[in-house]
């Protein structure tokens, strides 16, 4: 709950303005998130958002040259695969409900849900990605928008 307001009905907190102090639930709010990805705390130091990604779908191939990442798996299972250029993903690793990985900046990387049911995660990226309050429901609106 963000100690700068009486909003106690939200499980997750008020979500006011940013850098407020805010404590939640993040494997419940990862789990009850149905948007592809929504942002949930930011800062200029740091991020927190949602994910949903759908059965047979991904996060899409993706990097960030001044943000590390870390991913969360809250429910279902993933496969992330990483590597130091677009076309050179060298890693892979499998990641089930409870796993996290760390992605560094610089390094190219895409979670691709491999389970039978949507895969519910977040995400932490330092320094902030996106402007507070950031939601796209699908991959499409996510890759389409560029916030640079």
């Amino acid at each position: 709950m963000d100690i700068f307001s009486d909003n106690t009905n939200d499980s997750s907190g008020f979500m006011g303005e940013t850098s407020s102090i805010f404590v939640t639930n993040l494997a419940l709010d990862a789990i009850n998130n149905n948007l592809f990805f929504d942002t949930k705390w930011t800062s200029r130091n740091m991020q927190f958002a949602l994910m949903s990604v759908p059965i047979g779908s991904e996060t899409g191939l993706d990097m960030r040259q001044n943000s590390d990442r870390f991913f969360y798996i809250a429910q279902g299972s993933a496969l992330i695969t990483m590597g130091t250029c677009e076309n050179c993903l060298n890693f892979q690793s499998l990641l089930y409900s409870g796993f996290g990985a760390f992605v560094p900046a610089g390094v190219w990387n895409n979670v691709v849900n491999i389970g039978s049911i949507d895969l519910k995660m977040f995400t932490v990226s330092a320094p902030s990605l996106h402007s507070y309050n950031t939601k796209y429901a699908t991959k499409e609106e996510w890759f389409s928008y560029d916030e640079s």
